[in-house]
């Protein structure tokens, strides 16, 4: 007793010293962050504008630049983007340009050594000298805004501080890196789908290759033609792909179609009140602190006009928005725009085979900067068509001949929608926009509606893009880019409603020039087509309620199937309770959405390992990634018919394959200890949306990471949602109608965890509240002079 009394004091002491040291420590972290705050008023003579411009932020951050100068407006939103979120940009020119390892040393150098192929630093410059006089001037006065705003904040970004690194000046050719870093993002840098494609097609035999990877079936929703046929069930015996005794290689499925992409829609004046179209557009991106967009609106000189939208940090433009007159959105085609070219080498291997007879490679150094270590220097081989990226299954190098790389791929061109005035101007531009190949929906405040591809399409001549083939003999070749009366185009359907998510939106000829490279499952564009045919009039609300759509109409015949396996097993009667009442879509809360749509997937693994052990013997890496987005129809007549000669021979009847395959996801969803009433698909799909530096320093969770919360929504479903991607943003807009205009953008304004701004909206984005798009009442006012 008398030692627990004497213990007690010195205890005591020792747990308010403990306290007082963590105050203390607190308070200098709180005291080092606030340095690097921004500016949030007052008047700045900056030296550099000719025509003022006036800065206002709401409660949220949102801001509107006024200013008589478009070039006046683009200086005030560089000093925006560099005051909130220089390090974001950053990344993005060090993404493309292969320069992070600068920043975080060796474990960034195998990303750098591959982007270095494409050499987009060179490619950036050129591309800035080509802009014609008046993009030139808007871009440099963007610069001048990022590097003013730089120079205001009173530390560096607190990135930098942590990394123990000195942000470099903005540059003009750093603007045309972000848009490369977009390509990097939304297409294949080495052109996956085309090399895995193109192996499978040659190696496994043909009726099996139809049958698993087929171009579309049933759920295709396009909006000009129909969905595909039927699969035919294959007569080879999928066993004999194995060697004897040879093991089966099994590689865990994530969703086909949890790939970076984006929905977005619209319906002609016809449909609404107020006769105006209404558009939707929501992105699927990876969700990370902060956002990749940054919202922003300006007046449009000349006119009593703002622009309001979504602008990328890094440029001057506002990627979707509306104008008053028009609105636009945009999704990834899934749509081909690069070709992989086997060489004919020499027999040195020092030369390649062209039209005009052999040519030794050309050979480029890059030198790479890497943190606390040496420069390494690489070697790039680059041929008359592009790089060599690859090599195919046959160990022939693959030289790529890409959009991204040409001047046409990345320019300041969708500043011209800025003043367009209706919805058929806006398409005339899609073949000008520099940009990743883009579904550009748009919609004017007469009604008028539109789709057409944004960006450069090639014209190929000799083959059709489908397959890898050799240019040597000139038969294959790009002949220049299509124009604006040769691109595809839908304006004004009939049905007065377009749609779009990543899925084959076209037919006969527009889908042989836009060409396939891995389409999304329609099923998800299918069900915002039926959502949009359910009614005959909309409001900016009914849109917004077809993107928070998460009904698992795609998982219904699965549920179905499983509930077929369970019929009679006492022995998961629990299991087989969750999955009957599952309450068919994809809520937080469901247990059973979470059995049904992780037993397909596990299903779809064990099924089809014996395709991907076949292959891999040509290539040990190969992955059925991109080029299963088809696999659906294949995987859904395996488990509904159970034909024997399609069984994995490391099984002895399909029921033993699905209930190894059931087995196996309950399993993984009690790793966590909760009993099974508990196990939900929240449990499994919970936010997890964190800085780029908290991934390798967990501390800078502590005070960066969005809440842990329980998400709803899946793929395969309008509201597209996983723990770290889905809807970056998610826009409802009528032009002309502000007003009723709803923006939902994960986390917040600022990348500072300080500023007011920093996680402001993020729970209108979680629960999907219908918060509005255009910007509230000033709170802070910041006049440039």
């Amino acid at each position: 007793m008398s030692l627990r009394v004497s213990l007690s004091p010195l205890i005591a002491r020792i747990l308010l010293g403990a306290v007082a040291l963590s105050l203390i420590l607190f308070a200098i972290i709180w005291l080092w962050l606030r340095q690097s705050l921004p500016v949030l008023g007052g008047k700045l003579e900056t030296g550099h504008l000719e025509v003022p411009a006036t800065i206002r932020r709401d409660a949220q951050g949102v801001a509107l630049i006024e200013s008589d100068s478009r070039n006046s407006s683009a200086f005030a939103l560089g000093f925006l983007h560099a005051q909130e979120r220089f390090f974001q940009m950053d990344l993005l020119r060090r993404n493309s340009a292969g320069e992070l390892s600068e920043l975080f040393g060796d474990a960034a150098l195998e990303h750098d050594r591959g982007i270095r192929v494409h050499q987009f630093r060179q490619r950036a410059e050129r591309n800035v000298a080509a802009l014609p006089r008046d993009q030139r001037q808007l871009l440099a006065q963007y610069v001048e805004g990022v590097n003013y705003g730089l120079g205001q904040l009173g530390a560096t970004p607190w990135e930098y501080a942590l990394l123990g690194a000195e942000p470099r000046p903005w540059r003009a050719a750093d603007s045309m890196l972000t848009i490369f870093s977009m390509y990097l993002t939304l297409q294949s840098p080495t052109g996956n789908f085309e090399r895995r494609d193109t192996a499978l097609a040659e190696l496994l035999p043909r009726d099996l290759y139809q049958f698993f990877f087929p171009a579309g079936g049933s759920w295709d929703a396009p909006l000009i033609g129909g969905p595909r046929g039927p699969v035919t069930l294959p007569q080879t015996n999928i066993a004999t792909l194995l060697e004897a005794d040879q093991s089966i290689a099994y590689q865990p499925m994530t969703s086909e179609d949890r790939i970076a992409g984006s929905n977005n829609w619209v319906v002609g004046g016809a449909l609404t009140e107020h006769g105006s179209a209404i558009l939707a557009d929501d992105m699927h991106l990876g969700l990370d602190v902060p956002n990749i967009w940054y919202r922003a609106g300006w007046k449009i000189p000349g006119t009593d006009r703002y622009l309001r939208g979504a602008t990328l940090p890094g440029g001057p433009i506002a990627v979707v928005g509306s104008n008053g007159r028009v609105a636009w959105g945009f999704t990834n085609t899934g749509g081909d725009w690069s070709d992989l070219i086997p060489l004919e080498l020499s027999e040195d291997g020092g030369k390649y085979r062209t039209p005009d007879g052999w040519r030794a490679f050309e050979v480029a150094e890059e030198s790479i900067a890497v943190k606390g270590a040496e420069p390494e220097t690489i070697e790039v081989r680059k041929t008359i068509w592009g790089p060599v990226v690859a090599e195919n299954h046959r160990g022939r190098p693959l030289a790529y001949r890409w959009v991204a790389h040409d001047p046409r791929g990345a320019n300041l061109n969708l500043l011209r929608i800025e003043t367009v005035e209706t919805a058929k101007e806006a398409l005339d531009l899609g073949p000008q926009l520099g940009i990743p190949h883009q579904n550009l929906v748009v919609g004017d405040n007469e009604g008028h509606i539109g789709w057409t591809v944004g960006g450069a399409i090639p014209r190929r001549v000799g083959f059709d893009g489908s397959r890898s083939v050799s240019w040597a003999d000139g038969d294959a070749y790009w002949d220049g880019y299509l124009s604006a009366a040769e691109q595809p185009r839908v304006y004004d359907p009939p049905s007065h409603r377009i749609w779009t998510a990543n899925a084959r939106t076209m037919d006969g000829d527009f889908l042989q020039i836009m060409g396939n490279q891995g389409y999304a499952l329609g099923a998800r564009q299918q069900q915002i087509r039926d959502n949009l045919f359910a009614r005959d009039r909309f409001t900016e609300k009914d849109l917004l309620d077809i993107q928070l759509d998460d009904r698992a109409v795609f998982l219904q015949r699965w549920q179905k199937n499983l509930l077929s396996l369970l019929a009679g097993r006492d022995n998961y009667a629990d299991v087989r309770a969750q999955v009957e009442n599952w309450g068919g879509r994809a809520s937080a809360s469901s247990v059973g959405y979470r059995m049904v749509r992780n037993y397909r997937l596990k299903f779809m693994e064990y099924a089809t390992a014996p395709v991907l052990s076949y292959m891999r013997r040509f290539d040990e890496e190969f992955s059925l990634g991109s080029v299963n987005r088809q696999i659906e129809y294949a995987i859904w007549e395996m488990a509904s018919g159970e034909p024997d000669n399609l069984l994995n021979p490391d099984f002895e009847s399909w029921q033993s394959l699905k209930l190894a395959a059931l087995d196996e996801v309950l399993a993984k969803m009690a790793e966590g200890g909760l009993p099974l009433a508990e196990q939900t698909w929240g449990q499994q799909n919970t936010a997890r949306i964190h800085h780029p530096l908290g991934r390798a320093l967990s501390a800078v969770n502590w005070f960066t990471a969005m809440p842990a919360q329980p998400l709803s929504g899946d793929t395969h479903m309008p509201r597209v949602q996983s723990p770290d991607s889905g809807a970056s943003e998610r826009m409802v807009v009528a032009p002309g109608h502000m007003e009723n205009a709803i923006f939902h953008m994960a986390t917040g304004q600022s990348a500072h965890p300080l500023s007011p701004f920093f996680a402001n909206g993020h729970e209108d984005w979680v629960a999907g509240n219908p918060s509005p798009l255009m910007e509230g009442e000033a709170r802070y006012e910041i006049n440039l002079q």
